[in-house]
């Protein structure tokens, strides 16, 4: 069992590595090079559902009439106080984890860490000096940041990231964002309800061509962008930029991920759109810049990606990695580079124990939300399962017809043969809360008998959850 462990990167994985070590009587150093929480709380998870949640009350006040409240009410988006409020949660936020690590005397060290072997790290501070942290394990949980692409050349001013897009201390009036995946169909909703004219361009054929999410979903999703009238143009990509006269414009192509005869005949003219700006949220890449990767012998994918066994382990023994870090072919989300932080503290202790991968919700905070665990329905059929559906609607519920919130609905997949639920899918307001209750019921091998048998609170938005389960009997 690891006395010392040492873990690189301060995010939701590592930190969690580093509470669950430290509790457990391990000797813990904790090195961060930015600030704690990582991309999730500075510029991704919570900084975003900040926004949203502005964005949402915007949408309220603009619907009051719907609820009979009368009266009149001017209500304008103060972009430097959204974003100072978004800045106090996540400083709120930061300052519980600096309470936790000094609680659990975990040792904090800001700067960058190189990783010589497993029992020695070296770590650059801010100031340029150099310590040695010496040890018996190394758990590296460094994250990723956004990807570029030389046809988008960020400048922050016409050209922005997915980071910039949460710093804007104005509205632009109109706006192109290029990837229709989980970011930029967030921000997409987010910057409509802001007041922005918003043109989604995604090189796949549908919106959120995530193989987790079900073609139900991106469905739903497309529509509810058409009524908020979103502009959405698929089967395209960006091939070139140029800014003047304060706009930038965008020549648009062909996506070249399809098969010509998958791109209808619209997307295959070359157009030029005009806006504001454009927000580039297409993917990621690995932080393992300065890490030492490989002359401490870690392997890494042709991407740049860590590459791990089934207990987390490196090429190297006694080396961990965790989270975004181990790219895409894994599932990059915060909450599964927790979740991976505590095997990986366990494994580093002493334990044979593996992630799994199969029973791992997610979460899209669009307008209605999206929220998913287990197989599509196509997955379910690739893996030879007869499968059963159900579909029930959210306007059916009592609570969304008094909320105002119709729009969704809950899709369940199951094995035929034995009733065991493979999957399920939500769109709808709450579908991100939702979405737990299934998760358990997928760890727990439940059928989709044991869902319908189990009484619902009504009124609410759960009784869907009943409801798609009793539908399917």
């Amino acid at each position: 069992m690891a006395t010392r462990i040492t873990v690189i990167g301060a995010g939701p994985g590592g930190y969690n590595a580093a509470f669950e070590a430290a509790r457990a009587g391990v000797e813990v150093t904790l090195v961060e090079f930015a600030r704690l929480g990582g991309t999730c709380l500075n510029t991704g998870c919570i900084p975003t559902k900040t926004l949203k949640a502005s964005a949402e009350v915007l949408e309220t006040v603009h619907r009051s009439k719907e609820f009979g409240l009368s009266g009149s009410c001017d209500v304008e988006v103060d972009m430097n106080a959204v974003v100072a409020r978004k800045r106090k949660v996540t400083d709120i936020l930061i300052g519980g984890l600096e309470k936790t690590c000094a609680k659990l005397k975990i040792n904090l060290i800001y700067g960058r860490g190189q990783v010589i072997n497993a029992g020695l790290v070296k770590v650059t501070k801010q100031d340029g000096s150099v310590e040695e942290v010496k040890g018996d394990k190394v758990i590296i949980a460094t994250g990723s940041s956004t990807l570029n692409l030389p046809s988008l050349p960020v400048d922050h001013r016409y050209i922005l990231n997915s980071d910039d897009a949460l710093e804007l201390d104005h509205v632009p009036a109109s706006l192109i964002i290029v990837g229709g995946g989980i970011v930029g169909t967030e921000l997409a909703f987010i910057y409509h309800s802001f007041g922005s004219n918003v043109t989604v361009v995604e090189g796949q054929a549908r919106i959120l061509p995530v193989p987790s999410i079900d073609d139900e979903m991106s469905k739903l999703i497309q529509r509810e962008m058409k009524k908020a009238r979103i502009n959405v143009e698929l089967c395209r990509t960006v091939n070139s930029t140029k800014a003047e006269g304060g706009k930038v414009k965008a020549v648009m192509g062909s996506s070249p991920f399809l098969p010509p005869e998958a791109i209808p005949a619209s997307a295959k003219e070359e157009t030029t759109i005009e806006a504001d700006a454009i927000i580039v949220a297409v993917g990621r890449v690995p932080n393992t810049e300065g890490l030492g990767l490989a002359e401490a012998g870690i392997t890494t994918d042709k991407h740049g990606y860590i590459e791990v066994d089934d207990f987390l382990e490196t090429s190297v023994p006694g080396i961990y990695a965790i989270g975004d870090v181990l790219g895409p072919f894994r599932i990059m989300l915060a909450h599964m580079a927790a979740a991976e932080g505590f095997v990986a503290a366990r494994n580093c202790m002493g334990a044979r124990e593996k992630p799994r991968y199969d029973v791992v919700p997610s979460g899209i905070f669009c307008t209605p939300e999206i929220a998913d665990v287990g197989l599509t329905e196509n997955q379910a059929r690739d893996k030879g399962y007869e499968v059963a559906t159900s579909l029930f609607q959210f306007r059916e519920l009592g609570k969304a017809q008094a909320m105002g919130e119709l729009p969704g609905v809950f899709k369940f997949i199951a094995d035929k043969k034995t009733g065991k639920l493979l999957g399920a899918h939500i769109a709808g307001a709450h579908a991100t809360d939702l979405i737990a209750e299934l998760a358990l019921a997928l760890e727990m091998g439940a059928t989709v008998k044991d869902i319908a048998h189990t009484i619902h609170a009504h009124p609410t938005l759960a009784e869907g959850v009943f409801e798609a389960a009793h539908m399917m009997l």
